[in-house]
């Protein structure tokens, strides 16, 4: 039998935004459909906006890209007339609204056609990095009858080792775009973040130790670097904590040991291979979804990462697990992530442990230490169970725990995400005394949200 003990006593560091996503709401209805409310219930801490320019309830290709703020590259940099900002104004103020900051991504989409526009190596670096600085006076600071956003994060690029859908050029050729871009952008806002480039995984080591050997070249002036992003996507939640501790070492390897890690898109792939993807597809909007999820920010939360981005709650794209395609209802993941805003909420990480591999934990209390919580998600990707997410194989679970007491009583209550429940409360319980314990049937692909409260 599984068991989970947590003690509550024992604190072991901040609970954190493991639960963001790439892309923001549907607030204007398209087609009578929307989705603000949801999306901005789940309590997203923030948003990247990488291929927002897909979807045309954002505004479509005059959505956020560099290409489509600026279209004239030869046009002045300096004249406001030379920018289109009306549609990602529009899509910034939706995003903001819900609750949820933006992290914005300086570049373009991907682009999977034969003909090639936005991953084209600029023709002057310094030139585009003049570009991004005026946006980011236009988002910040209120130039070309711009706002006061306060946005924090601002990303150079994306995947540019993925030639050509994303870096149409010699890939060496995109080191010194990062190099003018951050240290011109650094310079003109030092109290932003300004970083990425958020590569396709950390196992191209050989991409990755020349990109940083370049922004080390000068070990007296590296090339400033607030986070490292990085992207990666499988079918192990143990991965996370695995790729993490990788990109670690290697910015720790060249000096950049208080540079953020922020891995900014990820999501269940069995492998790229057609077959492969479909299943991946299947699963992403059903419950072995939603368990490989909730597994996953439950082990990046034990990791060295700073900040995880569920690619993708963009409106229209089958990548979305979190909404339907056709009604935009939730679907199975976005309970997934909103069960680990339980514990973000509360602030502060416990002492945690499963005595089981397929069994991921992680707890939580507030500041006052009147409430807690506990998160498991039992997954592991069983060859024998059809991506469907209907487990065939059930595990009685065992979650103890001591260190939260009242000497009124502590009010427990069980909330499911499985087959049948959408994070609801299936049975609620009054402890005394300093410990507790229950035990739970779960079938694989389960979730459990077990909330404490002092009477």
């Amino acid at each position: 039998m599984p068991n989970i003990h947590v003690d509550f006593r024992r604190n072991t560091g901040t609970i954190k935004p493991m639960h963001s996503v790439n892309n923001g709401p549907v607030a204007a209805p398209a087609h009578g459909l929307g989705n603000f409310d949801d999306y901005a219930a789940a309590g997203f801490p923030m948003a990247r906006t990488h291929d927002a320019s897909f979807a045309p309830a954002y505004g479509g290709p005059h959505t956020v890209d560099i290409l489509a703020i600026f279209p004239d590259f030869d046009a002045d940099e300096n004249d406001p007339a030379s920018y289109d900002f009306d549609l990602t104004d529009e899509y910034m103020e939706s995003i903001l609204a819900s609750g949820t900051k933006v992290f914005y991504r300086l570049g373009n989409r991907i682009e999977h056609e034969s003909k090639r526009y936005g991953s084209l190596p600029p023709k002057d670096y310094a030139k585009w990095a003049r570009i991004c600085e005026h946006i980011i006076r236009h988002m910040n600071e209120g130039w070309a009858n711009g706002h006061r956003y306060g946005i924090e994060y601002w990303e150079i690029w994306n995947e540019p080792n993925l030639y050509p859908k994303c870096w149409d050029g010699p890939l060496e050729d995109f080191f010194p775009l990062f190099d003018v871009a951050a240290r011109h952008l650094k310079k003109c806002f030092p109290q932003l973040k300004i970083g990425g480039p958020a590569v396709t995984s950390v196992h191209e080591d050989g991409y990755l130790n020349d990109f940083f050997s370049y922004m080390t070249r000068d070990p007296a002036d590296p090339t400033p670097m607030d986070f490292f992003s990085f992207h990666h996507y499988g079918k192990d939640a143990y991965d996370y904590g695995a790729v993490s501790e990788k990109a670690r070492a290697l910015c720790d390897r060249y000096g950049y040991t208080e540079t953020e890690l922020i891995l900014n898109e990820w999501n269940y792939v069995a492998g790229w291979k057609r077959e492969e993807l479909l299943c991946s597809y299947y699963a992403m909007i059903g419950l072995k979804g939603s368990a490989f999820v909730a597994a996953s920010v439950l082990e990046a939360q034990r990791s060295p990462l700073d900040h995880l981005m569920y690619y993708d709650a963009r409106y229209g794209t089958k990548w979305n697990g979190l909404f339907d395609y056709y009604t935009q209802k939730p679907l199975k993941t976005y309970y997934a992530l909103t069960a680990f805003g339980a514990l973000y909420g509360l602030g502060t990480e416990v002492f945690s442990e499963s005595d089981t591999r397929a069994i991921h934990a992680s707890a939580a209390i507030s500041e006052d230490g009147g409430e807690a919580a506990v998160m498991a998600a039992y997954y592991e990707d069983h060859p024998s169970v059809d991506g469907s997410g209907t487990g065939s194989e059930t595990v009685d679970l065992t979650i103890a725990w001591e260190g939260f007491a009242s000497g009124d009583g502590v009010e427990a209550e069980y909330l499911l995400l499985d087959a049948d429940h959408d994070l609801t409360a299936v049975t609620k319980e009054t402890f005394f005394g300093a410990a507790g314990a229950h035990i739970l049937r779960l079938p694989l692909y389960t979730t459990v949200l077990v909330k404490l409260k002092k009477r």
